[in-house]
């Protein structure tokens, strides 16, 4: 409980109507990470690089947190 009331305090600091959806999409995504129990600092560090690096855009489905998997070191 003490989580939801948290984030609902947060989100009445955004600044703007664009700064909330922006808030939503990434609280959002950090819930699904954490429902589907991938670290959130890790998933978005990953994702972050890979589209940085050049991810192609007919493959962007693979990089959803039920699906994420972390590069493998070589």
């Amino acid at each position: 409980m003490r989580p939801v009331a948290l984030s609902r305090k947060n989100s009445l600091f955004v600044g703007s109507d664009e700064g909330g959806e922006n808030w939503a999409a990434l609280a959002s995504l950090t819930e699904t990470c954490k429902l589907n129990s991938v670290n959130p600092h890790a998933y978005f560090t990953e994702l972050l690089t890979r589209l940085v690096n050049g991810w192609p855009q007919s493959r962007i489905d693979e990089l959803v947190p039920w699906l994420w998997a972390p590069a493998q070191t070589q």
